[in-house]
């Protein structure tokens, strides 16, 4: 697809949405006071991510949740436990990871229900709150250390924790590092920067580090980039957590396409899935819908681990 000067806007549809049953009405959490004004919020999901057999699993922050969603759209709650958790990745050793704000980064084996620590700390430090995660080819995990960091407290971290355990920080100078994505080649690290509105490009040296770091693309608004994901072309989805949609960018930072919510404003997380990969699952996290829109292309390979729903 060529880059379009005035991007055409795609259209969602609900995938499914959290069953009134689920919901936990007038709830005050410790999440809600410090992030909703202490107003009750019945859920708020993110992290959407499929296993190899087309579950698609979802986090619900507030109440420490970790939802299944088989593909015939029934919602059982897998794992209720004291924590944040915020992001889910599919890794072939662990299972579910999970990005805990509250706990470090966590494992989850779906058939038992425990969550437990897989790096709760580094160097006896616990982390300001972990955010999201991603797994590559070769089982190393990057993830975001975000916490309450912004453009008045720079200080956001990311890690790489290395298939044989070695622990790699990228960045320590992040303004709210939030979603991240590998390109195909797993040479370049794209990092959603939200208090920056920002999308940061890293590219990864051959020893391992990282240099001349840049901002690939710039965005507005009261909020920024939440969940990122890419196409087999290339193309990066880059889902904004206050504008209501993701925005698909080329190669090259251009604008292609608009992926309007059907639902709320609050879009924070998307990735592909479906018998082809060709289409994307979009969390709203407002309304506690799943939305779906379908692409011209497939997901990139090796970060996706199953075969949703069609």
């Amino acid at each position: 697809m060529s880059w379009n000067p005035v991007p055409p806007v795609i259209k969602t549809e609900v995938h499914t949405a959290m069953p009134d049953a689920l919901r936990k009405h007038g709830v005050v959490s410790e999440w809600s006071r410090a992030n909703k004004g202490g107003e009750p919020v019945d859920c708020f999901i993110e992290g959407p991510c499929f296993d190899p057999h087309g579950n698609l699993y979802i986090v619900d922050i507030p109440h420490g949740r970790i939802f299944q969603i088989t593909p015939s759209l029934e919602w059982r709650v897998i794992a209720a436990y004291d924590g944040e958790p915020n992001g889910l990745a599919w890794h072939p050793q662990h299972q579910l990871i999970i990005a805990d704000y509250k706990n470090g980064v966590m494992k989850l084996d779906p058939r038992q229900g425990e969550v437990q620590p897989l790096l709760a700390r580094r160097n006896s430090e616990r982390f300001k709150g972990v955010n999201d995660l991603i797994v590559a080819r070769n089982g190393d995990i990057y993830f975001t250390d975000q916490g309450q960091t912004g453009l008045h407290d720079p200080t956001g971290r990311v890690f790489r924790l290395t298939a044989d355990g070695r622990l790699d920080c990228l960045i320590d100078n992040g303004p709210s590092p939030n979603g991240l994505v590998l390109d195909g080649k797993e040479k370049v690290l794209f990092v959603a920067m939200t208090r920056d509105n920002a999308v940061w490009r890293l590219p990864l040296l051959p020893d391992g580090s990282t240099s001349k770091v840049g901002r690939f693309a710039q965005f507005y608004g009261t909020s920024g980039p939440d969940g990122l994901t890419m196409d087999a072309d290339g193309n990066l989805f880059v889902a904004h957590a206050s504008l209501g949609a993701v925005f698909v960018l080329n190669p090259h930072g251009e604008p292609l396409a608009k992926i309007e919510s059907c639902a709320g404003r609050t879009i924070t997380n998307v990735t592909f899935g479906g018998p082809e990969q060709r289409t994307l699952f979009i969390t709203d996290s407002s309304t506690g819908s799943v939305l779906r829109a379908e692409w011209d292309a497939r997901g990139a390979s090796g970060r996706i681990a199953a075969t949703g729903p069609a």
